[in-house]
């Protein structure tokens, strides 16, 4: 079993919740992401922040950099976890791991979890239920939805319209239902459900399936939820995936389509790493093949949710974050419009109320802005 006090690296669009979660583990991050958040830079033990995309060319190189300096600088380490950022880039995670070890699922396991034709497959394949796929032109555009590849965040879906299906997309049918997830620790050959959790939205023009947030538990029915952790066990088994991950779902009553796995730490960290034993541990152990035992359920509920930006704010002006504030700007950088300020988070004794509670302090957070705005 992995113990505390290790020096481990982090690679994510956003690392703050990750690092949070090292520090609850008893280890010391060293933290490569886009943002530079002012909790992200004091959490980490050392920080890099990356310009750019994730990806091929500039971006690639520039991630690459920033793990180097922090490595030399950590000395030895676990390895590195990455987060969200890389689903679309196994290239990049295989030069990664030719340099530092890999704490998660393994680049070939992310590329065939998101080739879409590949996964659809599968899914035939294991008699998993799943929505139609398709890569080209469809008679009837309104009933589907277009998808791009290795992407997150549900930001890049949109309505498909007509003519040919862009290159690096596909089409996926429209099906009914909410947006749950299954969230699970898995060693290459079985898994072990940690929670459901289920999802909304904040849609933005352009943006209508934009992620909003996260509550758990999720209340999926316990038919689906048996049904869908048999059908994650075989798409895990059969990828070889390791390490934290979730499966998308969409449930509708006993009905229930499988959309896409997210073969990492997710946005959904926050509300999972309750437990007594710190989530972190166990992500590194199950990277390992070490699946353990069960954890203990929290006692109560909990929810995050992202504040967006309705209006570009330039510059962010310094401010006494409350403490339910995570994810905080920097005093002096721009938000553009449509941008995420931060992630607030809430807790209940049940799924409503800290959904209630996430959406009053999102609130309080865009009156923080707004109060600013209409001083003479």
């Amino acid at each position: 079993m992995t113990r505390p006090g290790g020096a481990i690296l982090i690679a994510a669009q956003s690392g703050r919740a990750l690092a949070a979660a090292a520090r609850r583990a008893g280890l010391r991050p060293f933290v490569a992401d886009l943002f530079g958040d002012a909790d992200t830079r004091a959490l980490a033990a050392g920080y890099r922040q990356v310009p750019g995309r994730f990806g091929a060319g500039p971006g690639g190189r520039a991630v690459l950099a920033a793990l180097d300096a922090l490595a030399a600088e950590a000395g030895p380490s676990l390895g590195v976890v990455l987060g969200s950022g890389f689903e679309g880039s196994p290239a990049l995670m295989r030069a990664i791991a030719a340099r530092h070890r890999l704490i998660g699922a393994a680049p070939d396991t992310v590329a065939a979890l998101k080739d879409p034709p590949g996964l659809a497959a599968l899914c035939t394949r294991l008699a998993i239920p799943h929505p139609p796929l398709s890569l080209d032109p469809v008679p009837d555009p309104e009933n589907w939805l277009l998808k791009r590849r290795g992407a997150s965040g549900g930001g890049h879906i949109r309505p498909a319209g007509p003519g040919p299906v862009p290159r690096g997309a596909s089409l996926q049918r429209r099906m009914p239902g909410r947006a749950q997830s299954l969230n699970f620790l898995a060693d290459g050959r079985r898994i072990l459900v940690l929670a459901d959790t289920a999802q909304w939205s904040a849609p933005a023009p352009g943006r209508p399936f934009r992620y909003a947030g996260a509550v758990d538990p999720g209340g999926m029915p316990e038919g689906v939820r048996a049904a869908a952790t048999a059908a994650v066990a075989a798409l895990a088994e059969a990828t070889g995936l390791r390490g934290l991950a979730s499966a998308d779902l969409l449930v509708d009553g006993s009905d229930w389509w499988f959309l896409e796995i997210n073969p990492r730490p997710g946005a959904t960290l926050d509300v999972l790493d309750r437990r007594a034993e710190p989530l972190l541990l166990r992500h590194i152990d199950a990277a390992g093949g070490r699946l353990g035992p069960t954890l203990a359920l929290p006692p109560d509920a909990a929810a995050t949710e992202i504040c967006y930006a309705a209006e570009a704010i330039a510059p962010v002006p310094p401010l006494a974050w409350p403490d339910f504030v995570m994810d905080r700007p920097l005093a002096g950088s721009r938000i553009p419009a449509g941008g995420p300020i931060c992630t607030v988070r809430a807790a209940g004794p049940d799924a409503e109320a800290a959904r209630t509670g996430v959406r009053a302090r999102t609130g309080a957070v865009r009156a923080l802005f707004t109060a600013r705005e209409t001083v003479p």
